[in-house]
């Protein structure tokens, strides 16, 4: 059961640290390539649901976290295509196989309890060809900011929501079968033990 940090502050934390303009960029620069039946995994308060393109017919979005969905459910009443979520984890979804064009997750495998579960789980549900929109933080390339991750993290994770630095998503996404197609990286502005950005996309090979 959610403490009252969890419950009143951590939401409000973290639409504010997502909304940032570093990350609004990345967000409008990936998400708009959303195409078809989309299931963004980690919809958290809907900070995607602006950047949608005309390409989407429709938008799933899972996220147990309720305290987040509230936002995201609101958000959502501004768009013109239908949008579903579900307050379940990407790590057990209730879907079924090859049902969706494209998946987007955005700063969301940094905080998945298991990752592995939840990459395979979007493999599963991704139609054949379909397209993997990932934008995340994680593991610097620099080993002192790495030394300084591995330090920090156990109580980032604390503060944060469960958020890990030292995950890689691409490293993730391909041990599920994923096939990267584009990839970048490096820092945004901010700390950098926090602000090492790996972001591209993938396809269901």
């Amino acid at each position: 059961m959610p403490n009252l940090y969890e419950k009143y502050v951590l939401p409000r934390l973290i639409d504010a640290a997502c909304s940032q303009p570093p990350m609004s960029k990345l967000r409008s620069r990936y998400v708009s390539q959303a195409r078809g039946e989309v299931l963004e995994i980690g919809i958290g308060s809907g900070l995607n649901l602006a950047h949608y393109g005309e390409g989407v017919t429709s938008i799933t979005g899972v996220d147990p976290a309720a305290e987040l969905t509230v936002k995201a459910a609101e958000r959502a009443d501004a768009l013109s295509v239908p949008v579903s979520v579900l307050g379940i984890s990407g790590e057990a979804l209730d879907l079924d196989n090859n049902s969706f064009d494209t998946i987007v997750c955005t700063w969301t495998l940094c905080s998945i309890p298991n990752p592995y579960r939840a990459v395979a789980e979007m493999y599963r549900v991704l139609k054949p060809g379909g397209q993997m929109i990932f934008v995340e933080h994680g593991r610097s390339d620099e080993p002192k900011v790495v030394k300084w991750q591995r330090r920090i993290e156990p109580i980032w994770k604390k503060i944060g929501g469960g958020c890990h630095l030292t995950r890689r998503p691409e490293e993730l996404l391909v041990d599920a079968g994923f096939k990267i197609s584009a990839k970048e990286s490096g820092y945004v502005d901010g700390p950098k033990f926090a602000a090492f950005m790996i972001h591209g996309l993938a396809a269901k090979a």
